[in-house]
């Protein structure tokens, strides 16, 4: 599913990824650990294609089975669109749109008809329980409401692989423990598979695999 090669990162002369080699299989969950400022977030970044890794010619990254760094930027963006969801710890909805038109976004960026993409959202909101919020806006929902709404829109494009940024950093402990759930029902029920990069605990234990990140290497 996605398989990573001997990744590094350079920002002038810091060393922020040196050498990260990762291979994640299709419906797995994998949990990366570690402190503040050991490279994690960076690594997710650039296994999104958000970011480039600073050794392009002597590394690889390959993601269902296409080598992404051989990919044009308007064909990566594509790419990206049709098959990696996002989560970040706070939400990034839009203000201004309800949580059908925030799920919705990607779909309309794909070009999907809009009788379609809201077939979609509708069910994905649905799925997560939240069938009476289509027309509330983000100031209208809790936290918890708030994340499974970006969850949908994550799912709305069927992608390959979730990568998730400290998702429930900013939940209170139900909501968190009702998110961490969600996550393998999703694996259970759709086959999503997940990199999740998280301070979580009990999150990070639930993980089919958890894998330590120390200053810019993965810990064997």
């Amino acid at each position: 599913m996605i398989k990573a090669t001997n990744i590094e990162k350079n920002y002038g002369d810091l060393q922020v990824l040196k050498g990260v080699d990762l291979e994640v299989k299709k419906g797995e969950i994998v949990a990366i650990v570690g402190p503040s400022g050991a490279g994690k977030t960076t690594l997710l970044q650039i296994l999104g294609t958000l970011d480039t890794q600073s050794n392009k010619a002597n590394s690889k990254l390959s993601i269902n089975a296409t080598e992404v760094g051989a990919l044009k930027d308007k064909s990566l963006a594509k790419f990206r669109n049709d098959h990696i969801g996002f989560i970040f710890q706070f939400h990034q909805l839009l203000p201004e749109f309800t949580a059908l038109e925030n799920v919705c976004i990607p779909a309309f960026i794909k070009n999907t008809p809009r009788a379609e993409a809201e077939a979609k959202a509708r069910e994905l909101l649905d799925f997560l329980g939240l069938s009476d919020r289509y027309d509330h806006k983000p100031s209208e929902l809790s936290g918890g409401e708030q994340q499974r709404v970006a969850v949908a829109r994550a799912l709305v494009n069927d992608p390959s692989i979730i990568l998730a940024d400290e998702p429930s950093g900013n939940l209170d402990s139900e909501s968190a423990d009702q998110l961490h759930k969600l996550f393998f029902r999703l694996r259970d029920e759709l086959g999503q598979t997940f990199i999740i990069v998280t301070h979580n605990k009990e999150l990070a234990d639930m993980a089919d695999r958890k894998l330590t990140m120390i200053d810019g290497q993965m810990q064997q």
